[in-house]
């Protein structure tokens, strides 16, 4: 590639005067920056745009960190929404998205290289499944970041986009116990998360608050997978639930198959209803009653935040909680609310 040494030798000026016309500054003439660029335009030269913007103090890049490797990020349906959500976003602003996927053998030894290479004016953290050493190198980093859900161990007090999780829950819940039904369970996500953690308190406030015994025979661990879902829901049936609420779309859907596989029938012998509104949801056999998650304006309003932090250099904590919808299909046993 070119340098700038080499245009002025061939313009017989200095490097000070190439560089002048090429950032278009005043104090060149016309005719030696008619010079310069006949050589610019002759030797292709293109300047380094990402050296020209750590000159300058920033690159307009924004980084979006996914703790998932590759395989597991695009089989959920989730990220397919949210990542070009982000992207769209950024370039509405002017920002370009640099996208990192923690694959767990090399995170700890890239993420500190992709926090300090100089490379990112700010980043977008997405916290399931967020280990303590990521969480620890974003905060030391002192870049400016917005977590997408909460993070309570290390950062409760961070900037922060989600979605009203226990209340989203506790609507789910509560529409079930309307319909009639009395044992109702809980496939629950993984309670290191906080949105797990919430969505749990949410199943539990709508039986307390209908003054329904709380049985954690009925509450089975499970991963956010659909898989995890099809092995829970194996270790559920034998207990007879009425109905069952999973913590994502994707257990539900499990669930949904292992009754399929058990002869099962859904909604007739046992509800089901989950949590996200994934594409999948509404083509499933029966359709999926789930709780809706506003996933592409979570994307969006968490990149416009971190552009409104980097913009005005206001650091104070900005937390968004977006309201989430209950859509009832047929696999709780109603087509309209009750």
């Amino acid at each position: 590639m070119p340098t700038l040494e080499e245009i002025a030798r061939l313009s017989n000026v200095s490097r000070s005067t190439v560089s002048r016309v090429i950032n278009n500054a005043p104090n060149v003439s016309a005719e030696t920056r008619a010079k310069v660029l006949a050589v610019v335009r002759q030797l292709d030269y293109h300047p380094n745009v990402i050296a020209r913007s750590l000159a300058a103090g920033c690159t307009r890049i924004l980084g979006l960190i996914v703790p998932f490797g590759l395989t597991t990020t695009f089989r959920d349906p989730f990220f397919p929404v949210f990542i070009p959500a982000v992207s769209s976003a950024c370039s509405a602003h002017g920002y370009s998205l640099m996208l990192w996927l923690a694959e767990q053998e090399y995170e700890e030894r890239m993420i500190r290289q992709v926090l300090g290479n100089g490379l990112l004016d700010g980043v977008i953290v997405f916290t399931i499944h967020l280990s303590e050493e990521i969480m620890s190198e974003v905060l030391a980093s002192n870049l400016p970041y917005v977590l997408i859900g909460q993070h309570s161990a290390q950062a409760p007090d961070a900037a922060y986009v989600d979605v009203e999780n226990r209340r989203g829950a506790q609507e789910a819940v509560t529409h079930l116990l309307r319909m009639g039904y009395r044992r109702i369970a809980h496939i629950a996500g993984p309670l290191d998360t906080v949105c797990a953690q919430h969505r749990l308190v949410g199943y539990k406030d709508a039986l307390r608050t209908r003054r329904r015994r709380i049985d954690e025979d009925l509450v089975v661990a499970g991963d956010f997978t659909e898989a995890r879902g099809y092995d829970a829901m194996k270790e559920l049936l034998p207990r007879k639930p009425e109905a069952v609420f999973a913590a994502n779309d994707m257990m539900a859907l499990g669930a949904l198959r292992a009754c399929r596989d058990s002869g099962i029938r859904v909604p007739e012998d046992v509800a089901i209803v989950g949590f996200d509104d994934v594409a999948l949801s509404a083509s499933s056999d029966p359709p999926l009653t789930t709780v809706r998650q506003p996933s592409e304006q979570m994307g969006i309003a968490a990149t416009e935040m971190l552009v409104d932090i980097l913009q005005t250099g206001d650091a104070e904590p900005r937390q968004i909680a977006l309201p989430t919808e209950l859509v009832i299909r047929q696999s709780c046993g109603s087509t309209a609310g009750v």
